[in-house]
């Protein structure tokens, strides 16, 4: 079936294991868990890299990050490969967005008839601290990522609100059009939420649903004897982020911040969902829930996103409307088959250039499950010192890091990757089966040389290494202020 609408609904940074509707037995997500009861739940949705302007990137064009080539946060979508807004303007369907995009300026055309509440790269810029990898600093001294901690309030905080806020306008809006032009004229809205992304900043009554004794505490610390695959450890080395919470309290301060966003974003989603509702659009609309990627929370002693392990690459992925009914889909799914399945909710057709995506509609997947599907990430930014890939087939998922050894991991049996197999001789077969479909993706070194070197130039346009370094120096990319957004 085709809808009139067709509302998106992103937030930043949400593994998707610390969700009700994923069957998290403490954090709180009542609305996003009834949207799930709802729709299709894909169990197995992953981001084309753990990062987010290259994810972004992917799921605006349908490709792979070596495709699009904005490898890292000062690489951004300028419009310069077509999106799926591109694609439903030139079939008549407005498309509008609120909140958080990141991609390079609101100046480009990236396929909206409006942005507000507009979030893109800093100064069109971004980290250009993070392009400097060929060789990769030592260390550096830090974004900020946990200058700011625990209860309050931040402008990030204070801007999904609004976010929520644009959303609803924009339903109330669709509502007084009435049946008749709603089916003339579709429309899709992207909402753009930052939350759970940090500053680990929330409103008290979030954070006081997680109480210590509640918590859970992150896996695989090497304090307790875990060795960390060596191009882990070198990341680790480089962004000393635990080091920089220093100590269990402030450890376990972050883990309840962090789900208390969780808890906050669900909250701002709620009220958009209450709005559908009261506008009595549910019936002719198509709601997705995604994120960007996930976050390590502590595991392997890593925060923040970057890694191939699922805390990074998991996102949650629920598709609900008219038409799809209550489903868990095994099959492997990622954001790059949110292209195609827009185009299919409104009958567009795609363009002749569109035949080499690898994405898949999700209307379609819901209704044909496909078991043996290949799944596809890769990692070529901030604190990596050559590039990572990651491949899902069947039970396996396989990580391959040019220049080091592979990893292994059977999540049938060992679904929180705690054992590595990629020394096992009993699974040579499968590790050259993971490698030889990898290859027929991608050619590793070739790509890690491309993106070493389109981000050597951007160092280079910034003057030079130490330039770099200075410049561009933040962690979370700044939002408009309520203030700024009234002028």
């Amino acid at each position: 079936m085709t809808y009139r609408n067709v509302l998106l609904l992103c937030s930043d940074e949400h593994d998707p294991r610390h969700s009700g509707f994923m069957g998290s037995g403490v954090v709180h997500t009542p609305h996003l868990d009834r949207l799930a009861g709802s729709g299709a739940v894909f169990e197995r949705a992953y981001t084309p890299s753990p990062i987010c302007v290259p994810a972004r990137a992917s799921l605006a064009t349908g490709r792979w990050v070596h495709d699009h080539r904005c490898w890292d946060n000062a690489i951004a979508y300028s419009g310069a490969q077509p999106s799926w807004g591109h694609r439903l303007q030139a079939a008549g369907v407005g498309v509008e967005s609120v909140g958080k995009l990141h991609y390079r300026s609101a100046d480009d055309d990236t396929g909206f008839d409006r942005q507000r509440e507009a979030v893109h790269i800093a100064d069109g810029k971004g980290q250009v601290w993070g392009c400097v990898r060929d060789p990769l600093p030592e260390r550096s001294d830090g974004a900020g990522l946990f200058g700011q901690l625990g209860a309050g309030e931040t402008e990030y905080n204070r801007f999904d609100r609004r976010v929520a806020e644009g959303a609803i306008a924009w339903l109330t809006t669709r509502a007084q059009m009435g049946p008749q032009r709603r089916a003339q004229q579709p429309a899709m809205l992207f909402a753009g939420f930052v939350a759970p992304h940090f500053p680990l900043v929330v409103p008290a009554q979030y954070l006081e649903l997680y109480p210590d004794a509640v918590l859970p505490w992150p896996k695989l610390r090497p304090e307790t004897g875990y060795r960390r695959h060596p191009w882990v450890e070198r990341q680790a080395r480089f962004n000393q982020l635990d080091a920089q919470l220093g100590d269990d309290r402030r450890r376990r301060l972050a883990i309840a911040s962090y789900l208390g966003l969780v808890s906050f974003v669900d909250a701002q989603i709620g009220r958009v969902l209450a709005a559908l509702d009261a506008a009595g659009l549910r019936e002719e609309t198509l709601v997705i829930y995604t994120s960007d990627h996930g976050d390590n929370l502590g595991a392997r002693g890593m925060w923040n996103k970057s890694l191939l392990y699922r805390e990074s690459t998991a996102v949650p992925l629920v598709v609900s409307g008219p038409g799809i009914g209550q489903r868990r889909v095994a099959t492997h799914a990622s954001l790059v088959d949110i292209f195609p399945t827009v185009l299919d909710a409104f009958g567009v057709a795609p363009a002749p250039a569109d035949a080499d995506l690898p994405g898949r509609s999700l209307l379609e997947l819901a209704a044909a499950p496909e078991h043996d599907r290949t799944m596809f990430s890769e990692y070529h930014a901030v604190g990596s010192a050559s590039a990572a890939f990651m491949l899902a087939h069947g039970r396996f998922k396989y990580h391959h890091y040019v220049g080091y050894p592979p990893e292994l991991f059977d999540l049938q049996d060992d679904p929180q990757e705690e054992h590595d197999l990629g020394g096992s001789p009993d699974h040579r077969d499968v590790l050259r089966d993971c490698e030889a479909r990898l290859r027929a993706i991608v050619d590793p070194q070739t790509v890690d040389r491309q993106a070493k070197d389109d981000q050597n130039a951007v160092v280079e346009r910034a003057g030079g290494r130490e330039a770099a370094l200075r410049q561009g120096k933040i962690g979370a990319t700044p939002v408009p202020s309520a203030s700024a957004t009234k002028g």
